[in-house]
């Protein structure tokens, strides 16, 4: 009997697509999920078998079946889940085997089991897995962090399911060693947050301060996506702003508490940590939790009631601070993946990332090729919003911009997303900022030390202050 190319472990959604795609792109497959229950349900489905699937009792079963090196594609929840698979898989493999985590865990621990394995000889990789359902089925974008030497082994089963850019090439690659592509998935996330955010800010402003209705709202994101901010996200929104149930427009019948599963919060703590100023996504993040109480925000709209129409702006000016806002979230995100490759020693490449993201994933936009663009032009650029493109773009926009985080504040819409963005652009372009007056703060009360302007940076300062 031929052995399999690869073993999935865990048939829920994801798993089980990927599970799916793996077979039908050629690649022989077994699964396993705990529950045999699952397992029986899913080879009941007619692909599974069409495609020669075979199922396994149990890991010692699975690890016959497979060919070597064992490739372990783990699909299960982040966490101690993971760990416990692990565990339970060890006395099944050998030296030279292959466990690749396809699930959202957080690159830290990625790092960490990295590390473990290769005392035992085995490849662990963190692979970052975007698109959902659909991508999962039909082509996610795909990013791999692990050995080189593995990734000669998956490599040609990943790409294999992977969606295609614009030119043809396979949104799967290895973009680093260790935690490298769950890092990278994590920011993809977080930028992801703030997508969903400055679109959403889009809607509230022609919503609630241009009093226009979901309908003619969706038709403007539909034409929209036939321009430069033509994307994923911005054609699903105009779906969702056409849909009705009993003539009601179906997003007015839906509850506005936004869920979140934990990537955000972790692109915040990762840019705190690396001391880089990912404020967009921070803003998208604390955006959902203030959303996720309505009854406390239902009593405060009773104390303190707004206009809420917002003057002077147009709908052309909110699509300029839309399109400005992203380009400042994207800006901040790979300034992010920058300094934790240079933390780690990864050496990501950030026009690989951004050409991964061109297709399958749910950030995929028409942007992502001018952001690839720009790498490949500079590939040392330092800050995305450099580039003459992007640095052309913000100018244009600046007007509108301010018109609409201004007219925002004055209605008393929440644009948050539109607000940090326009701070950090400013603060950005500010040659001198109030540091220096936080900074004699710092050494009056806690004799912190300071820099000074007439002497070079890396000398340190104490100066012994006194009121008056």
């Amino acid at each position: 009997m031929t052995r399999a190319d690869i073993a999935v472990i865990g048939l829920g959604v994801m798993g089980a697509n990927l599970a799916l795609n793996l077979a039908e792109k050629g690649n022989q497959v077994v699964v396993y999920n705990r529950s045999w229950d699952v397992t029986e349900e899913f080879m009941g489905g007619e692909e599974a078998g069409a495609f020669g699937i075979r199922p396994a009792r149990d890991l010692a079963e699975l690890s016959a079946l497979l060919e070597r090196p064992r490739v372990v594609m783990l699909m299960v929840t982040a966490g101690p889940a993971v760990d416990s698979v692990i565990e339970g898989l060890l006395p099944h493999l050998d030296p030279g085997d292959i466990v690749i985590d396809g699930g959202n865990s957080l690159y830290l621990d990625t790092n960490r089991r990295s590390a473990a394995l290769a005392q035992r000889g085995i490849h662990y990789m963190g692979v970052g897995v975007s698109g959902g359902e659909e991508g999962a089925r039909h082509g996610p974008s795909i990013m791999a962090g692990g050995d080189p030497a593995a990734w000669e082994t998956v490599g040609p089963m990943l790409e294999s399911i992977a969606a295609r850019a614009p030119d043809g090439t396979p949104c799967a690659d290895l973009v680093g060693p260790q935690g490298a592509g769950h890092f990278v998935k994590m920011v993809h996330n977080g930028i992801e947050y703030g997508d969903m955010q400055v679109i959403a800010e889009a809607y509230d402003l022609m919503r609630r301060g241009l009093g226009m209705e979901p309908a003619a709202i969706g038709d403007v994101f539909s034409s929209w996506n036939q321009g430069r901010l033509r994307s994923y996200l911005v054609e699903i929104t105009a779906d969702i702003l056409a849909a009705t149930e009993d003539g009601t427009p179906m997003v007015d019948l839906i509850l506005d508490a936004a869920g979140q599963k934990g990537t955000g919060k972790w692109t915040v703590i990762a840019s705190m940590d690396l001391a880089q100023p990912t404020a967009l996504v921070a803003e998208a993040v604390y955006a959902r939790i203030v959303s996720s109480d309505p009854d406390r925000r239902k009593r405060a709209a009773a104390l303190f009631p707004g206009s809420g129409t917002a003057s002077g702006v147009t709908v052309e000016d909110v699509e300029a601070a839309l399109y400005a806002s992203k380009i400042i979230s994207y800006s901040q995100g790979f300034r992010l993946i920058r300094a934790a490759s240079d933390e780690y020693g990864w050496d990501v490449d950030p026009g690989a990332v951004a050409a991964l993201w061109r297709a399958g994933c749910i950030i995929r936009a028409s942007f992502l090729e001018d952001i690839t663009a720009a790498y490949r032009d500079e590939p040392g650029l330092e800050d995305l919003s450099f580039a003459p493109f992007f640095a052309d773009a913000l100018r244009s926009a600046e007007a509108s911009w301010r018109r609409v985080v201004a007219a925002a504040v004055q209605a008393g819409i929440p644009a948050p997303a539109y607000s940090s963005a326009l701070a950090y652009y400013d603060g950005m372009r500010s040659e001198r900022v109030p540091a220096n007056l936080i900074q004699a703060q710092r050494d009056y009360f806690g004799a912190h030390t300071f820099e000074r302007v007439d002497r070079p940076r890396g000398e340190f300062f104490h100066r012994e202050w006194t009121r008056g």
